[in-house]
């Protein structure tokens, strides 16, 4: 069975349409990442398929229920971690977890059983009695990631899960998804982190301007744009734009000393050659050069004429939680980009 069939869906804010007829199907059991820049639906379609947001036009399905006419059924079978954490920051990591049992209709019991396990599960126990207002951004999205998972939801929505976490907390949500789909819960994951989806996601679909542009595994993908690229990374930033005037095909990457250019396999070692040539004779100095393989980087740009979605949004900065950010779920409809409709 289909965990996710959406057909023809459309969503628009006044002049903004947000959804542009997106059909995209989820099977049960399956991880799909959903990529795309900021403002290209993302968080928009993830809104219809948990019900909060109702489409314009086409349908969507969760395991076959019909998201409007069937909502309340459909609730019950998904869980949704949204950008920023939703906790009680007065309240103890416990205390939080039993609060939202409660708000699933967990008996008591049955809910501190629950946020115990979790709690262990999420590797919070040790601080699951402080208020959550002193954990770290990590710990609050791993408590946030454990309240959407106290009935066990057959679908979990994961909404840009990891979004200004520093590397190590990253890894710790990367682990514990994992185990989720270990368990058999269905994913659909929208990333900002292309590494991201790389890892943990069995199949990629790209979305810009509301509508699906490709979809397949991430070695599909990269297959797709083909043959190879010569990276090369400058030692001065500012040395970049002479370059890009002067070495043929080249294009500009979102770390301001680096460009790539892309290359037929029967002629990498020539045009690596060249680049190199051409940038000694006008005198730019190199930090690094080679040949390597497309990167999901390089099918953001191939696809989207784009950088990658992290880049694009500050790289390390992105989903800081500042309020009016793309991608700010707190924001109401009407504003810039589809992220801000959340």
């Amino acid at each position: 069975m289909s965990a996710v069939t959406v057909s023809q869906v459309r969503k628009r804010f006044g002049q903004t349409e947000a959804l542009a007829g997106v059909d995209l199907t989820v099977d049960e059991g399956e991880v799909v990442g959903l990529l795309g820049p900021n403002g290209a639906g993302k968080t928009t379609l993830v809104r219809v398929l948990a019900t909060l947001l109702p489409p314009d036009s086409g349908q969507a399905r969760i395991f076959g229920l019909d998201v409007v006419d069937d909502a309340n059924a459909v609730r019950r079978s998904i869980g949704l971690t949204g950008q920023h954490a939703a906790v009680d920051e007065l309240l103890t990591g416990r205390e939080n977890l039993r609060m939202f049992g409660e708000l699933f209709h967990l008996s008591g019991r049955r809910a501190r059983e629950r946020a115990d396990d979790l709690l262990e599960r999420f590797d919070l126990a040790d601080a699951a009695d402080r208020p959550a207002r002193t954990y770290s951004g990590g710990m609050r999205r791993r408590l946030d990631l454990a309240s959407s998972l106290l009935v066990r939801p057959r679908l979990l929505f994961l909404d840009e899960p990891t979004t200004g976490l520093d590397p190590r907390s990253r890894n710790a949500i990367w682990e514990v998804t994992r185990e989720l789909v270990d368990g058999g819960t269905t994913l659909l994951l929208t990333t900002q982190y292309l590494e991201e989806a790389d890892q943990l996601a069995d199949r990629i679909a790209v979305i810009d301007h509301g509508d699906i542009i490709a979809e397949g595994t991430g070695d599909d993908l990269k297959d797709a744009i083909g043959g190879q690229v010569v990276d090369v990374v400058l030692l001065a930033a500012a040395d970049r734009t002479r370059a890009l005037e002067v070495v043929p095909d080249a294009e500009a990457l979102h770390d301001p000393r680096r460009f790539r250019v892309p290359v037929a396999e029967d002629s990498a070692l020539g045009v690596l050659g060249t680049v190199a040539d051409t940038l000694r004779r006008i005198g730019i100095e190199v930090h690094d050069l080679g040949l390597r393989r497309p990167t999901l980087d390089d099918v953001f740009l191939e696809l989207t004429g784009d950088v990658s979605p992290a880049a694009s949004a500050g790289a390390g900065q992105a989903g800081s939680g500042a309020p009016g950010t793309a991608d700010d779920g707190g924001n109401a409809p009407g504003g810039d980009d589809e992220e801000a409709v959340l």
